[in-house]
C-alpha cells in the first residue's frame, strides 16, 4: 500500500466568472516603479489572489510569491492555493508601499502593481490604472499616485468622494470636473 502526498491542492472557491480587474504595461515598455494596477473587489486575499494569478500566470510566468503591506489587508494568509499550486504570501511594513503588491515569478522576476482600494469608483480606478501604466509620465510610487488622485478629485482612499456642496466651497465656488481618460494602446486591461 502506498500513500500519495503530491496531490494537487483543491482550488480555492472564488468568483470564477468574475476576472481580475487589472491593467498592465505593454511588454517591452519601460519598467518604472510600477508594472500596472490591480483593482480587487475586496480586501480578502484568499478570495482575490486566485483570480489575479489566473490572469498573470500565462502572461508573466507562474507567480510563486506575493508580498503586501498589512496596512490595508485585515488578514494575510501565509499560503494561497491557486490553480493547483501554492502561492506564498508575505508582508512588510516599512519596506513595502501600503498601496502596492509585489509579485515574484521564477521566469520573469519581480512585478509591482498599484493596488486600487476596492470601494474606488470606476472613473477613479480608470484614472489610476492609466497613470500606473503610463510610460510617458514621470515614475511615481503607488502611494504618490493615490495622493495625486485624492487631491485632484476629492477622493479618499479610506472613504467616498466629497459632498458636492463641500467641493463647491473647497474649490472656491466652482465644481471640480475631470476629463475622461483616453484609451492608451500601450497597456493591457483585463476584467473591466
Amino acid at each position: 500500500m502506498s500513500a500519495t502526498t503530491d496531490r494537487p491542492l483543491p482550488r480555492q472557491e472564488t468568483d470564477a466568472a468574475v476576472p481580475a480587474r487589472l491593467a498592465l504595461k505593454a511588454a517591452g515598455a519601460s519598467r518604472g516603479l510600477l508594472d500596472g494596477a490591480w483593482w480587487p473587489r475586496s480586501r480578502d486575499l484568499l478570495r482575490e489572489l486566485p483570480a489575479l494569478t489566473d490572469v498573470l500566470d500565462p502572461l508573466r510566468g507562474r507567480i510563486t510569491r506575493i508580498a503586501v503591506n498589512p496596512q490595508h489587508w485585515p488578514v494575510i494568509p501565509p499560503k494561497v492555493p491557486v490553480n493547483g499550486h501554492v502561492v506564498k504570501v508575505g508582508w512588510f511594513t516599512a519596506e513595502l508601499d501600503p498601496h502596492k503588491l509585489l509579485l515574484l515569478s521564477h521566469t520573469t522576476g519581480r512585478w509591482d502593481l498599484l493596488v486600487i482600494p476596492p470601494h474606488t469608483s470606476a472613473p477613479a480606478a480608470a484614472r489610476l490604472m492609466a497613470a500606473a501604466t503610463d510610460d510617458a509620465g514621470p515614475p511615481l510610487t503607488a502611494s504618490t499616485l493615490m495622493v495625486v488622485e485624492e487631491a485632484r478629485h476629492d477622493i479618499s482612499a479610506d472613504g467616498p468622494a466629497q459632498d458636492p456642496g463641500e467641493a463647491w466651497e473647497d474649490e472656491g465656488g466652482a465644481f471640480s470636473t475631470s476629463a475622461p481618460v483616453p484609451a492608451q494602446p500601450s497597456r493591457r486591461i483585463v476584467g473591466m
